[in-house]
């Protein structure tokens, strides 16, 4: 029986935006360790499941499709944003911290 895992994806370091932050995702544990190709040097493994991620609007959907097909899933909760306002004036007080 397979593992899955589901999460809400953090935002890259390339990324300023939330575009690709909002969809629940399901992807597998990998059943093999990835090794060496002996040829390339590239790293590869025994199964093709670790390549599947499945998108879902919803937390309810990705777990009833883990349900629907068996899988043993596990909920990963996702980080709260902290939101600190911040005003362009602040950078001209004359008790800002330096």
């Amino acid at each position: 029986m397979a593992l899955a895992r589901i999460y809400l994806p953090a935002k890259t370091a390339m990324q300023s935006g939330r575009a690709k932050t909002l969809k629940w995702v399901l992807d597998y544990e990998p059943a093999t360790r990835r090794a060496p190709d002996p040829l390339m040097g590239w790293s590869s493994a025994g199964d093709t499941l670790n390549q599947v991620q499945l998108r879902f609007d919803t937390l309810d959907e990705a777990i009833a499709f883990a349900k629907q097909h068996g899988l043993d899933y596990s909920v990963v909760a996702p980080h709260q944003r902290s939101f600190k306002p911040k005003a362009y004036a602040d950078n001209f007080r004359y008790d800002r911290p330096r």
